[in-house]
């Protein structure tokens, strides 16, 4: 999954000066914290969403490398693809180590992201860039909002997993070259990118709402959860972070 990059992405600054001190369960270990069982429930699904967040990621780059214009660029999707499968490993491992069976924690999301997925899919290479860079790291920027608030073991395997695979300085690279090419370009991945920061907030919504222990950890019934007003900053933390993607793309927000 991809996330801020600083060389390529001039949201990473303001996305680490958004990241509270930790305090109440972001000051615990996870041996505290999981005490709670709702809690301990929240992470799993916290996890679970994430790793096959990751396993999906992993299938879409190999299939994007299809459709590549050059050896290279099949050869920087495959590591990218590679990397996203060790972060899957290291969540799916997680899961395993904290007494969750790790499919059975991802199955109530593969419903919610095939369909992110299928309404989403890339007609060419550009817009399949695009959705990388754009789409996966506004659910990155969704899952560090949420990591802020968790104990200190599972906060510090979140962010890095969460680690950019280099798909955003090489998304910027290839896509700035294609709008120098051809201006034209630019207005349809515009719109294209527009397209995508809704579907892909509809779906972080969808995933909290249809999982209660999520849900009541995020309006602050589990651990240092959000308020409404909160939860209104988050959103506007975000597409802020998206805006700021889009200039580096070199596209209108």
């Amino acid at each position: 999954m991809t996330t801020p990059d600083n060389a390529a992405d001039p949201s990473a600054e303001a996305t680490d000066k958004s990241t509270p001190a930790a305090t109440g369960v972001a000051a615990q270990n996870w041996d505290t914290a999981a005490a709670d069982p709702q809690y301990r429930a929240a992470v799993v699904d916290l996890l679970g969403a994430l790793a096959y967040g990751e396993l999906a990621a992993f299938e879409r780059l190999a299939e994007d490398a299809k459709l590549a214009p050059t050896l290279s660029d099949k050869a920087e999707l495959a590591k990218m693809a590679s990397a996203e499968f060790h972060h899957f490993e290291r969540l799916r491992d997680r899961l395993a180590a904290v007494g969750a069976e790790p499919t059975e924690a991802m199955e109530p999301f593969v419903a919610a992201l095939d369909g992110f997925h299928r309404q989403t899919a890339p007609s060419d290479w550009l817009e399949g860039l695009v959705k990388a860079f754009v789409g996966d790291s506004i659910a990155s920027d969704f899952y560090r909002e949420v990591a802020a608030r968790l104990d200190a073991d599972t906060r510090g395997l979140v962010v890095s997993v969460l680690d950019d695979t280099g798909h955003a300085s090489f998304a910027v690279e290839k896509v700035r070259a294609a709008i120098d090419a051809d201006p034209r370009v630019g207005g349809r991945l515009a719109l294209w990118a527009r397209r995508l920061m809704g579907e892909a907030l509809s779906q972080s919504q969808r995933v909290v709402a249809d999982r209660d222990a999520l849900s009541t950890m995020l309006v602050g019934g589990v651990a240092d959860g959000f308020d409404l007003a909160e939860v209104g900053r988050m959103f506007s933390r975000i597409t802020e972070a998206h805006t700021k993607r889009m200039a580096a793309l070199g596209l209108a927000a």
